[in-house]
């Protein structure tokens, strides 16, 4: 690895680097989540995972108001807007200046977390509105397409904010050809910044997952910054034989790999153990072209 490229998006109208790894740091207000340790619900709890995130070193907070794990419980438009309202006060109440994305395939979700809190981010995991919970195809109203457009896109176009466009399609090959489409879509809105999430866990076998991993690198053909959220994931503690509980080795394993491949995002549960691996990975590529990187 030899740094990322010079990645940059608008945030509140300040220019943010990408050619050194972000790491983003979950935080679910949410009773069912995969992983129990993500679960935060009261304002204590909302108001200490938003303050460690950023005391660990992350640089964005992830805002999540439903869990999007095979089986979980169907949440509705007005209990996930309520669920966001109240983690989002809290969040920008702790940390004023942070640099929020919000986690949702809601088009009008992200407008009111946008226009109400001024989330900087859309974070949508629908590869605009193909899924909502993994795996499973959405057909509720708002997430249908108009003119040809996904109504998320439009979304996106008509709020000025970065789009994570993270897809659902089994190969490298399939996502290349699907990204290649859907970021034309977003150009011609006007989509100025995207980062493209390879989807690890949705609509992908678990050996279809580690080829993706192995193949990672091929999506910069695209030239986008890539975001990578595998922390805890089934396409860990399924191959151990073990549970989410117990995956943060494998996670740091994996994001240390995605990283070399040219990950400028980690999306984590475990901040500053994902910190970690990005100062290893950036000391090691310094050390090996007598550039060390600056430390974030």
């Amino acid at each position: 690895m030899k740094g990322l490229p010079d990645y940059t998006i608008n945030i509140r109208g300040r220019l943010i680097s990408l050619s050194e790894p972000h790491v983003m740091g979950i935080l679910n207000i949410t009773p069912d989540s995969f992983y129990a340790g993500s679960r935060k619900q009261c304002e204590k709890e909302i108001a200490e995972r938003a303050n460690n995130i950023i005391l660990e070193g992350g640089s964005i907070i992830d805002v999540g108001g439903f869990s999007t794990r095979p089986g979980a419980t169907e949440v509705s438009k007005e209990e996930e807007m309520e669920r966001m309202r109240k983690g989002l006060k809290i969040v920008r109440m702790e940390q004023p200046d942070a640099t929020i994305s919000v986690d949702t395939y809601r088009p009008d979700v992200a407008r009111m977390a946008v226009e109400e809190f001024g989330a900087d981010i859309i974070n949508d995991v629908s590869e605009g509105g193909i899924t909502g919970r993994a795996n499973r195809p959405l057909t509720e109203n708002g997430t249908t397409r108009r003119n040809g457009y996904p109504e998320m896109f439009r979304m996106a176009a008509l709020l000025k904010v970065p789009y994570i466009l993270m897809s659902v399609k089994p190969t490298v090959e399939d996502m290349l050809t699907a990204f290649s489409e859907e970021v034309r879509q977003l150009r011609e809105l006007g989509v100025k910044d995207i980062i493209l999430d390879p989807g690890f866990g949705f609509g992908k076998t678990l050996e279809q997952n580690y080829l993706l991993l192995d193949r990672l690198d091929r999506l910069k053909a695209l030239g986008l910054p890539l975001l990578v959220g595998a922390s805890r994931k089934s396409m860990i503690f399924k191959l151990l034989n073990h549970t989410p509980d117990e995956s943060l080795n494998g996670t740091s394993v994996i994001n240390t790999i995605s990283l070399m491949k040219g990950a400028s995002i980690l999306r984590v549960h475990d901040v500053r153990e994902a910190v970690e691996c990005t100062k290893i990975v950036r000391q090691t590529a310094g050390a090996s072209d007598g550039c060390p990187y600056k430390q974030i």
